[in-house]
């Protein structure tokens, strides 16, 4: 698939799960969120064709535009949507999925500076269909199963499996019913 169905997808992602995204127009030219996955896109390239540095500066002047901060390093999958960007940090080594959405400040990072070894994984890995809520931190090299659903300002340090609503500091995970994903996500209509 090319760079405009991609775009294409992004833009109609955040129409979906954003009922302020008022026009493609608005999201194209306003979301900082949308911005910071297409430079992504352009430092991840860079990333891979062993060009690290200009593509962590280009990550880092995203970071000052945006306010959201995502290591060139980092695999994303299609379709990442994050809400109101700001304060949002995706470590080097983390993996996300196909239809995830972050929401503002929320940190996929390490635990520990210590006894790391270069290249090893030492970030999370959300499956597809992820949600995260505002503030919330998920650290370490753990994995949330797909369609998992991450509280605001819940703080997640094990692997919890799919279809797991994870709140509180420390996150305890619990089985979600297909309302509450949903719901969570923003897809549930009004009255539904």
């Amino acid at each position: 698939m090319g760079v405009f169905a991609r775009v294409r997808e992004d833009i109609a992602m955040a129409q979906r799960h954003d009922p302020a995204a008022h026009s493609k127009a608005e999201v194209v030219l306003a979301y900082s969120g949308v911005h910071a996955v297409w430079a992504y896109r352009i430092s991840h390239r860079l990333w891979l064709a062993g060009l690290r540095l200009p593509a962590r500066l280009l990550s880092q002047f995203t970071r000052f535009l945006t306010g959201v901060e995502i290591h060139p390093g980092a695999t994303i999958g299609w379709r990442l949507f994050i809400d109101h960007g700001m304060g949002v940090v995706i470590g080097e080594t983390a993996v996300v999925g196909d239809d995830v959405m972050l929401y503002h400040g929320v940190t996929l990072g390490g635990k520990s500076r210590h006894a790391n070894v270069p290249g090893t994984r030492r970030h999370p890995r959300l499956g597809d269909g992820v949600t995260v809520g505002a503030g919330a931190k998920i650290l370490g090299p753990i994995t949330l199963g797909e369609w998992s659903t991450v509280g605001a300002n819940a703080v997640v340090t094990k692997d919890a499996p799919a279809r797991s609503i994870l709140l509180g500091i420390p996150a305890r995970a619990q089985r979600g019913t297909a309302e509450e994903i949903k719901a969570a996500r923003g897809l549930l209509k009004s009255g539904s």
